[in-house]
């Protein structure tokens, strides 16, 4: 049987989510181009592997890049290591919302992006609030195709330490089995688990709005 290969485009492929996400295109036979927008060099030797350093701010200059059929957003960080909310708000917002429209200018078939549990625009905290109004302004661009995933608390190897995170994944085997019913949203998860949710959702090549949370993230 043949399957058509396909393109991807990942940003934020750095980070937690995007790295794993990263290896998982690379060892797919179902893409044949992976492509990574970064600020940082990485080092990554694959024949279907390239890459272009870019600034963030200047995503205009960097269209061309976004002509494939799936663009995966990773981009993500925390107000501590942004500096500030407007710097947050810019990297949680700003960057993929743009980075959205230039998807869908060129064509591509798929917008995949990594938000999180509790995003509500009228949120009383601030770290929701931006992640809700994010999902509200893709969804306003009619993509042909936006997967919203949802994660709580993301357990893998991060480059940088998170006392926050690292205590809660030290208490996630115990109170995990707790989170049952509608509370199994609220479930640390992994983030390879993460990303191989998203590749095998770009792989059904569904159009349409969908999100995902814990449940259906674990049953892809």
């Amino acid at each position: 049987m043949n399957v058509d290969k396909r393109s991807a485009l990942l940003v934020g492929a750095t980070g937690l989510v995007g790295n794993e996400l990263l290896r998982v295109l690379l060892e797919s036979d179902r893409y044949e181009k992976v492509k990574v927008l970064v600020r940082t060099p990485i080092s990554t030797n694959h024949p279907k592997f390239t890459q272009c350093l870019m600034n963030f701010d200047e995503l205009d200059k960097y269209e061309e890049e976004f002509t494939v059929d799936d663009v995966f957003c990773c981009l993500g960080t925390t107000i501590k290591k942004a500096g500030s909310q407007e710097a947050f708000r810019k990297v949680d917002f700003e960057y993929p919302l743009h980075a959205a429209k230039l998807a869908r200018k060129q064509g591509a078939q798929q917008f995949l992006i990594v938000s999180a549990i509790g995003a509500d625009p009228r949120s009383s905290i601030f770290y929701n609030r931006v992640k809700g109004e994010i999902e509200i302004a893709l969804s306003q661009l009619e993509l042909p195709a936006l997967h919203i995933f949802r994660p709580s608390l993301l357990l893998g190897k991060r480059n940088e330490f998170r006392l926050g995170e690292r205590v809660s994944a030290m208490l996630s085997p115990v109170f995990s089995p707790l989170f049952i019913g509608k509370l199994n949203q609220y479930k640390p998860i992994q983030a390879r688990k993460v990303a191989e949710a998203m590749y095998r959702t770009a792989i059904l090549t569904r159009t349409g709005e969908y999100v995902y949370k814990w449940e259906q993230m674990t049953s892809l």
